[in-house]
């Protein structure tokens, strides 16, 4: 009886503390990502995602309300803004990084390993891009580089499907379906569902 009551005791002392570490990890966490993006209260920022600013400017990462965020934000540190609507969610493993300008609607349902990318990540000459690299190890994201980087907007009630992929300068219209491992480079129309590479639209929803 008294083994027995000697382990509840324990179990409770380290149920407590583990909750405790949590909530001040979970505090600390939640100032660190107030210095660095606007996050509205109610938005959701899961503990797997990674959200990624090196620029002295809160605002070049904003998240609205009822928001849930599982995968990585990241703007560059010569340039870039992501903008995230209401009602939204971002799955695990996506990567949305921003060179110059992100901007992503309301209710807008985003699945686990899209990327949505506003540039082309790397310079396109050889020695420039070993170089870029090489000063990426040494001291992080460059302060000026070019990216050849053009807007990308996504307008209210999209579906972005699992593993598709939105390349720079393109604007997906209200309301349009992307099917799982979808390439798109060009513009979508509204309502428009579109699926493959190079990508076809097949219909359009209501």
């Amino acid at each position: 009886m008294i083994k027995r009551l000697i382990k509840f005791v324990c179990h409770k002392i380290y149920t407590i503390g583990k909750f405790e570490d949590l909530r001040i990890n979970g505090e600390s966490r939640k100032k660190y990502l107030d210095q660095i993006a606007e996050i509205e209260e109610s938005a959701i920022i899961s503990p797997e995602s990674g959200i990624y600013n090196s620029q002295k400017n809160k605002s070049s990462i904003r998240i609205g309300k009822k928001t849930y965020i599982m995968g990585d934000l990241l703007v560059f540190k010569h340039g870039g803004r992501i903008s995230i609507g209401s009602y939204c969610f971002v799955g695990p493993q996506t990567r949305i990084w921003s060179a110059k300008n992100i901007t992503i609607g309301d209710r807008v349902l985003i699945s686990h390993n899209v990327n949505i990318h506003d540039n082309i990540s790397h310079p396109l000459d050889s020695k420039e891009r070993h170089l870029d690299f090489a000063r990426y190890l040494e001291h992080g994201l460059a302060d000026s580089i070019d990216l050849k980087e053009a807007d990308v907007i996504i307008e209210d009630d999209v579906w972005l499907g699992f593993n598709c992929v939105i390349l720079k300068g393109v604007t997906i219209g209200r309301g349009a379906i992307i099917g799982a491992n979808t390439l798109i480079s060009k513009d979508v129309p509204a309502y428009a569902v579109v699926v493959g590479n190079p990508s076809t639209i097949i219909k359009y929803a209501s």
